[in-house]
């Protein structure tokens, strides 16, 4: 009766096998019909009810689209699609002025910058332009420390596998008695196996697992107890690196990589947050100084606009003038050819000062930009802040430590060193051979069915073979493996030193340039400061001449040549006496840029942003499952990234001598027009005020 169901089945799997055969005979030749005849079998067979001549092909294989985006109304957005339309030759005096002070302007200017803008207005990129979220996005990247810290993060697998089992063999059995003489021509199971593993890398390089196997198997084997059986265990494996991958140091900068010379582990992580952070804070120094300078060019393009127009009207006068007397006979056609050529000039120059390229209307958009604002809304902003028109001397010997000390490129060059030299002591350990101890212990099981019960028949559950605990094993010993030659590890130690030593002279360099650009800052103080003082003595005796050639000039006594060449260099003196004084405002901040001092000097403050909702709770929950280190000793730590906390906004305390100008040749302390002191004065202030 078996032998017949087995003739049967057997009868059944030649036909399906048969069938299939026919089919792919079929398919195989009619591919290669298609294949010898071409397309012209296609052109025989008539067009179906579904068939059209148009192709639902596109013309072109490309074409330049808009993107599908959610965009979020923004104040940013919302001052770009608010912006009125700019001015051009406008009547300043007509617009509404919006008075703005040097700290408000900053304040605004940081508060409206989620990109960080710059002083030449491009079109920022993607790719390299800084934002408020850049040190955040590198902390949250593979970069960052999290990532790095996942590398010792527990890790769980789990496998399920079904296969089957088909196979015909070469065995004959019918003469063995003991079989009872059958003949199974094929091998036939069904099998399944599930394994799921924890595992734990611990930052000393050992790894922990524990893993759990279940096989299953449904087989037509002969001389077996159970036709299905479930064979399964349940073991845990520890591996600890004696010499290559050992160490908490170590494995702190290496990670898991497995490359010689590639390191993403959590101290190069964290140099990697601190180096976005000074990215950052360059950025914001950057901002800073670019907001002071557009707000002392905006300064002096009101007061170069005045000195046009002073010059306008008094070319004016001086036309007027010359044409009464033209017209009485008194005067001559060339002269007042020449006074109306310079008004004219004059005029020029207002048109040009207003809305030129470097006019006030350009001057004001730029400083608009940096705060944020739209490019027009119909009102005119104004500084109200008066420039510093004393004399500032900075300690040098104190600067130039500051300046050694604070620099954020000093400070990022100085990560990049330390990055360098965690990889130098990682590459070194690299060289090492691979020795790992090995221990592993194991509790088998066996049964017919995944529970059962051992108790009624041996072997009727494999669990309970497994909590039974008869079937054990263990293993233990070293590993030991050795690259002959340490090729690529030697290779990586010598990178490894040329990076140290090319860093270590990048930062060397780095600090000359600074001194360097300190000294020039230094100097550039001190000779705008005198060219001030040259400037306005010179605006001074401009003035003089001019009351003088035009008193003789009324009298009839001298040339209108003279007269009006007079009036030229008084626009042109009191110009440059308001442009070395914004000059001379603006080589501060340079010199506050060299030392580090800006944002202290600014009073600005970086601070991170709030945290989630969630994230004192998370904290909270964590914390209580940390146990609290009562005795210093116990504690394990790797050599230091940062000896103390750095904060660019924190007052220094180096004292500038401030004096004031003195007005006028000689001290003969004549009135200076603006907003520039009378009075002698010598005082000692702080840095940051």
């Amino acid at each position: 009766m078996l032998r017949h169901r087995q003739s049967t089945t057997l009868s059944a799997r030649r036909a399906k096998r048969n069938l299939l055969h026919r089919l792919i005979v079929t398919v195989t030749v009619a591919s290669t019909t298609m294949a010898s005849t071409g397309c012209h079998v296609w052109d025989k067979i008539e067009p179906g009810p579904h068939d059209t001549t148009l192709s639902y092909h596109e013309n072109v294989g490309m074409s330049i689209e808009y993107p599908e985006v959610a965009e979020c109304a923004t104040p940013v957005s919302a001052a770009a699609e608010s912006t009125a339309e700019p001015h051009v030759l406008q009547d300043p005096s007509k617009i509404p002025a919006l008075e703005m002070t040097l700290p408000e302007a900053m304040t605004m200017a940081m508060q409206n910058s989620p990109v960080i803008r710059t002083l030449a207005a491009v079109v920022p990129s993607s790719q390299t332009t800084q934002t408020i979220y850049s040190p955040g996005q590198t902390a949250s990247s593979a970069q960052g420390v999290e990532a790095a810290l996942s590398n010792f993060d527990a890790q769980y697998t789990n496998s399920l596998m079904w296969s089957t089992q088909d196979e015909p063999q070469n065995i004959d059995v019918s003469g063995n008695p003991a079989l009872g003489n059958v003949f199974i021509p094929f091998a036939f199971a069904r099998n399944a196996a599930w394994q799921s593993e924890l595992r734990k890398k611990s930052a000393t390089g050992s790894t922990f697992s524990l893993r759990h196997v279940v096989n299953y198997s449904r087989n037509n084997r002969v001389a077996q107890r159970f036709h299905t059986s479930f064979a399964g265990w349940v073991e845990a494996e520890w591996r600890q690196p004696l010499l290559k991958g050992a160490g908490l140091q170590y494995n702190r900068i290496v990670g898991n990589s497995q490359i010689p010379g590639t390191y993403n582990g959590v101290l190069i992580a964290r140099i990697n947050e601190d180096v976005a952070l000074a990215d950052y804070e360059r950025s914001v120094i950057q901002l800073a100084s670019d907001v002071e300078e557009a707000y002392w060019n905006l300064w002096t393009a009101y007061r170069l606009l005045e000195a046009n127009i002073k010059g306008r009207e008094s070319a004016l006068k001086t036309y007027q003038y010359q044409n009464v007397r033209l017209e009485v006979g008194a005067g001559r056609q060339d002269e007042e050819a020449q006074a109306q050529s310079q008004f004219y000039q004059f005029e020029a120059n207002v048109q040009n000062q207003l809305g030129g390229p470097t006019g006030l209307y350009a001057r004001e958009q730029r400083l608009r930009y940096l705060l944020g604002m739209p490019a027009a809304d119909g009102k005119l902003l104004r500084p109200s802040s008066d420039p510093m028109d004393m004399q500032v001397v900075f300690d040098w010997n104190s600067a130039l430590s500051q300046a050694l000390d604070r620099r954020v490129e000093i400070r990022r060059q100085r990560f990049q060193v330390k990055r360098r030299e965690f990889e130098l002591y990682a590459a070194n350990l690299g060289k090492r051979p691979t020795l790992d101890v090995v221990g592993l212990y194991r509790w088998r099981g066996f049964g017919d069915h995944l529970i059962g019960d051992n108790s009624k028949q041996p072997f009727d559950g494999m669990y309970a073979t497994i909590t039974d605990g008869n079937y054990q094993e263990w293993a233990a010993g070293f590993e030991f493996a050795l690259p002959v030659g340490l090729r690529a590890a030697s290779t990586a130690v010598a990178n490894a030193k040329l990076q140290l030593q090319r860093e270590r002279a990048v930062l060397a360099e780095t600090e000359l340039a600074v001194s360097h650009n300190l000294a020039d800052d230094a100097r550039s103080v001190e000779l705008t400061f005198q060219l001030v003082e040259t400037n306005y003595n010179r605006y001074q005796a401009d003035l003089r001449q001019v009351e003088v050639l035009l008193r003789r000039y009324l009298d009839g006594t001298d040339n209108i040549n003279f007269l009006l060449q007079a009036q030229r260099s008084v626009v042109q003196s009191e110009s440059a006496f308001y442009q070395a004084l914004s000059n001379y405002n603006l080589a501060i901040r340079d010199l506050h840029v060299e030392k580090g001092s800006l944002l202290a000097y600014n009073q600005i403050q970086l601070a991170e942003g709030e945290w989630g909702s969630g994230a004192n709770r998370d904290a909270y929950e964590k914390g209580l499952f940390l146990t609290p280190r009562h005795n210093p000793s116990e504690v394990t730590r790797t050599p230091i990234v940062t000896s103390q906390k750095f904060d660019p906004a924190a007052v220094q305390q180096t004292s500038a001598v401030s004096t004031a100008m003195p007005m006028g040749p000689m001290g003969t302390g004549v009135e200076l027009p603006g907003e520039m002191l009378s009075d002698d004065l010598v005082e000692v202030v702080p840095e940051s005020e």
